[in-house]
């Protein structure tokens, strides 16, 4: 037998050739494709997609421990906000009640410095007064004596012998004791 009777035994259609249906020759070349990429690229892409999925929940724990870190320096600085106010009405009631304290002071020291000022005024009033009424006095005792000096100097007449002895007669008989 010879090869082309042999070619002769395979019908026609049959075997390997053209294929013209395009449905069923990319099907055919999608699963020779898939297998060849699932037998060759299989393990390097499952190795790839565990390397991304170790990657991605790293990244997730990272996230995650920095999430719960700063709602941690959240609370921290919530707590130091709270004590800072705290602080702060403290500071400013402390800082009321000291003005008050010193308003009063200040007002009490006023007073005292008022009165103070008063007393020593009266005791300057009274300083000169008794200055300006023993000047005064010295002044009317001095003229009085001046005047005394003059009558003595002067021969007395009897009429101021008659006065001098009937006030002092009137001032006996309004006495007393």
């Amino acid at each position: 037998m010879n090869l082309l009777t042999n070619f002769n035994i395979i019908p026609l259609g049959e075997g390997f050739g053209f294929n013209d249906n395009i449905l069923e020759t990319n099907i055919i070349n999608l699963a020779a494709v898939v297998g060849i990429v699932v037998f060759f690229v299989g393990k390097n892409f499952s190795i790839l997609l565990e390397n991304r999925q170790q990657t991605i929940l790293n990244n997730l724990r990272e996230a995650d421990q920095r999430a719960s870190e700063a709602l941690e320096k959240y609370n921290q600085a919530k707590k130091q906000l709270e004590l800072a106010e705290k602080k702060a009405n403290e500071i400013r009631q402390e800082g009321t009640l000291k003005a008050s304290q010193e308003k009063d002071n200040c007002y009490n020291q006023y007073k005292i410095d008022l009165a103070r000022l008063e007393e020593y005024k009266q005791e300057t009033l009274q300083f000169y007064q008794q200055k300006a009424f023993q000047q005064i006095y010295v002044s009317i005792v001095s003229r009085a004596l001046g005047e005394v000096k003059q009558k003595f100097n002067k021969p007395l007449s009897d009429q101021f012998h008659a006065t001098v002895n009937n006030f002092v007669i009137a001032r006996l008989t309004e006495y007393n004791p």
